[in-house]
């Protein structure tokens, strides 16, 4: 048995969150560029030469690429011949949440529902558990903000809508989100499960490699549809119009019940802000 001391996991908790504020990964740079290169309006050309020259600025100057530095969102994978010593794995996960939106002097987002007082560090966060094999810990960060979650929607369809329903509901949902939530976006599709499955599946697919093919060829050819489909919707960067709404789609499905066809669609803005780290 591996053991791992609380410690280490707040530590690297602090360092993913306050790295990725200031560095967009280069899979979502490099998406960026190529949406300037396929870019057909002027002004939609502009809006991204601008995303990108931010992006360059928050590097080179250390500084937040978004003032909404978002919601704390993890992904954790637990080898079952690893224990963590200290604290329990999700305090040590929140200690690294608020010291790295306190340490990185980032925007605290969190909030009661009601009352709407700030919470004041930023947690709790988001955390999901999978355990694994083996004796390591993985964890996936995601800085979430609140415009491009915002307009993320999930509907219990009916097993007769099928592919082309899904197809239809991920495109409309985008032409009525408009340019809130910041286009162009990372799309992420979570098919099956049960209710809440299907948005925690839409999430997680949002951490895969922008350009990464989907292993399996059927979700793979509705990415692609879908993709074509939203960049021809008109929206364009930030929503000044042109033909790069999106800059991915990716999808996960699960085994769902006979009866139900659960779709939902969690939408990432361009500062798509996320990183992972293996102890």
């Amino acid at each position: 048995m591996r053991i791992i001391k609380s410690e280490e996991i707040s530590n690297a908790v602090k360092n993913l969150i306050i790295h990725s504020s200031v560095n967009l990964p280069e899979d979502t740079y490099n998406g960026l560029k190529a949406a300037f290169e396929r870019e057909i309006s002027e002004l939609g050309r502009t809006v991204l030469s601008k995303i990108l020259l931010n992006a360059e600025i928050a590097k080179s100057e250390s500084k937040p690429l978004c003032q909404d530095t978002g919601l704390a969102v993890f992904f954790v994978e637990i080898g079952k011949d690893v224990a963590v010593e200290g604290k329990n794995i999700t305090d040590a996960i929140n200690e690294g949440t608020r010291l790295g939106y306190s340490e990185g002097f980032l925007r605290k987002s969190t909030c009661d529902p009601l009352s709407r007082k700030n919470v004041g560090d930023n947690t709790p966060a988001i955390i999901h558990y999978e355990f694994t094999d083996g004796e390591k810990i993985k964890i996936m960060y995601a800085a979430k903000g609140g415009g491009s979650e915002n307009m993320s929607v999930l509907k219990m369809m009916r097993p007769s809508d099928g592919k082309d329903g899904i197809i239809d509901f991920a495109v409309e949902t985008m032409r009525s989100a408009g340019p809130n939530p910041c286009p162009p976006n990372i799309v992420g599709i979570g098919i099956g499960g049960n209710f809440e499955r299907s948005a925690i599946l839409a999430k997680k697919s949002l951490f895969r490699e922008l350009n990464e093919p989907n292993a399996d060829p059927e979700l793979a050819e509705m990415e692609k549809i879908i993709f074509e489909k939203i960049n021809n919707i008109g929206t364009g960067p930030m929503g000044f119009g042109g033909v790069c709404t999106a800059l991915g789609v990716h999808i996960t499905k699960e085994p769902c019940h006979i009866a139900s066809l659960p779709v939902a669609l969690n939408v990432e803005c361009h500062s798509h802000r996320h990183s992972k780290i293996i102890l």
